[in-house]
């Protein structure tokens, strides 16, 4: 007689007692997960938010950095410092000056893209069980950092103006009384990814007071400050509070992501922390992207390429917009957004935008569900488009097509009567986002 097999022992990993506790936290972002169906020709992506470079003078490039291998190549494939090389960092400080903010390059570190600001940012503060604020919704990219070093991730409500202050001192005060420690307000103020709204200029004082008066740091995440359609670039929370701000950037949306190259301007405290996590994750940031950087900025008239990249967006953000106006089924709001790459559509009530996703996909086209941005399983009727990387043509045919999928679904749940599922309480029950109704 043959035995009959333990299934106890069938496992898909063996190794799956073994890993540390904190990888039960690091997950598939559902932006990744979209990537393949996404990338096909076919399919209309407004889900990916990829910077148009095609812009970008790659012949003035092409010729930087052959010049850079020609003349320095031994320095630029060697190893280098591990808080970023000199020139570089002296030359981020005058980026940031556009934003109001004076700083020395000597608490500037520079990192493998933003990202790696914000993970080793995560890593220097957070131990398991304490609690992040961020926004709601809030960038996918970090809500995953923070999980995977195991932060409790507590949500303030936003609205077309930003982060609300009082919801922000609300969730504050709800966690100290928990007896939980808040470690950081994790911010996006500029053109918000992915709501697409920016805080209100007297908030931002409001915001700085509050965490100031209550000991809570300020994460301010600051990708497309230099990408505002109609007006110069705002002050930076860190222009009016050097010592509770630590401000982050990046090259990859006013260059190339290819290159790799963010930064942290930090208070001089953090920024010895930083770049002892710097040196112990990577031993330094690749010298030659950040030698190919500095020479572009050096040698090019980067300001005007970055209005050039502004224009480029605006007429990308007015068709997505046009389309939106001219197709959507009523029900539909959706915010205008003075900067950045997206916009935040808000469904009609009893609409998943995560349940219809797949119907969009066999209707090609590809959007990312509000869910991906919650901590909480919160903006199921809610879905980030982004208007950065499609031709205008391509962008009112996306939007042509998710109109379609969409009027089919109202359609369907009417002739049913399908509802919106239940959901626990919150203290933002039923909240899908910032109220940005301009439809």
């Amino acid at each position: 007689m043959d035995a009959v097999p333990d299934r106890t022992q069938t496992r898909l990993d063996s190794f799956v007692d073994r890993y540390a506790a904190r990888t039960a936290g690091m997950t598939a972002s559902e932006i990744r997960a979209l990537f393949a169906v996404a990338s096909r020709p076919e399919v209309v992506s407004l889900a990916g938010g990829m910077p148009n470079i095609s812009g970008l003078p790659l012949d003035v490039v092409s010729g930087a950095v052959g010049d850079l291998i020609t003349q320095h190549g031994a320095v630029a494939m060697q190893y280098g410092s591990g808080q970023g090389v000199p020139e570089l960092r002296e030359q981020i400080t005058e980026v940031m000056r556009l934003e109001g903010i004076s700083a020395h390059p000597d608490d500037v570190v520079v990192t493998v893209g933003s990202q790696q600001a914000v993970d080793l940012v995560t890593r220097i503060f957070i131990d398991p069980g304490d609690v992040v604020i961020c926004e709601a919704p809030s960038y996918v990219g970090a809500l995953g950092v923070f999980k995977a070093y195991q932060a409790d991730v507590v949500h303030a409500e936003m609205d077309a103006d930003g982060l609300v202050p009082e919801a922000l001192q609300q969730a504050i005060t709800s966690v100290k009384a928990s007896g939980r420690t808040i470690k950081f307000l994790y911010t996006i103020p500029n053109f918000h990814n992915p709501a697409g709204v920016t805080m209100a200029a007297a908030r931002r004082a409001q915001v700085l007071e509050i965490c100031k008066r209550e000991g809570v740091l300020v994460l301010e995440d600051n990708p497309y400050g230099l990408l505002g359609f109609d007006r110069d670039p705002l002050r930076a929370l860190r222009a009016d509070e050097a010592d509770n701000v630590v401000y982050l950037g990046s090259f990859s949306k006013t260059f190339a992501p290819g290159f790799r190259v963010g930064w942290a301007l930090a208070p001089h405290p953090v920024r010895e922390k930083l770049v002892l996590a710097q040196e112990s994750a990577t031993l330094c940031p690749p010298q030659f992207s950040q030698m190919a950087i500095s020479a572009y900025l050096a040698k090019h008239d980067w300001l005007g390429q970055i209005k050039q990249f502004r224009e480029m967006y605006r007429e990308r953000r007015d068709a997505m917009i046009g389309a939106l106006d001219d197709l959507m089924p009523a029900g539909c709001s959706w915010n205008v957004p003075d900067g950045g790459f997206y916009v935040w559509l808000t469904l009609p009530p009893g609409v998943d935008a995560k349940a219809m996703l797949p119907r969009a996909v066999t209707a090609r086209v590809a959007y990312v569900p509000g869910t991906a941005f919650f901590a909480d399983g919160f903006g199921s009727r809610a879905m980030r488009l982004s208007y950065c990387y499609p031709t205008p043509e391509r962008i009112r045919e996306g939007v042509r097509r998710l109109a379609g999928v969409l009027e089919a679904e109202i359609e369907l749940r009417a002739t049913f009567g399908a509802a919106a599922p239940e959901r626990g309480l919150s203290t933002y029950q039923g909240y899908d986002g910032p109220g940005t109704d301009v439809s």
